[in-house]
């Protein structure tokens, strides 16, 4: 039987940006930790779009939203038949459904 192939792994624009502030936290105490947490949070995606129907539904964040735990850290996506979209890489201390549900915040300049 062939191998399953991986879905294509997208990013939305907020999951980028909750990268970039998560990188940006750890820089402040080890720029090397940050990379390579960063790195291990971009590998955690690439299976999550192998195999996206393995993680956790979480329908009280929204209809077809699932789940992956890295650390302390939760990777919120929506799979679909050509892709996977990452919506959210959130610290789980966090008031999870506020921020799903949120509407994206513009960066203050």
């Amino acid at each position: 039987m062939p191998a399953k192939r991986a879905l294509r792994l997208v990013f939305a624009p907020l999951a980028v940006r909750d990268l970039e502030a998560i990188g940006d936290y750890i820089a402040r105490d080890s720029p090397k930790r940050a990379l390579s947490f960063i790195a291990e949070l971009r590998t955690v995606c690439a299976t999550i779009a192998a195999e996206p129907e393995a993680f956790r539904l979480r329908p009280e964040l929204g209809e077809g939203i699932r789940s992956c735990a890295h650390g302390n850290f939760m990777i919120f996506f929506l799979p679909s038949r050509q892709q996977v979209k990452i919506v959210r890489v959130l610290h789980g201390s966090m008031d999870l459904p506020a921020q799903i549900a949120a509407p994206p915040r513009e960066p203050s300049k």
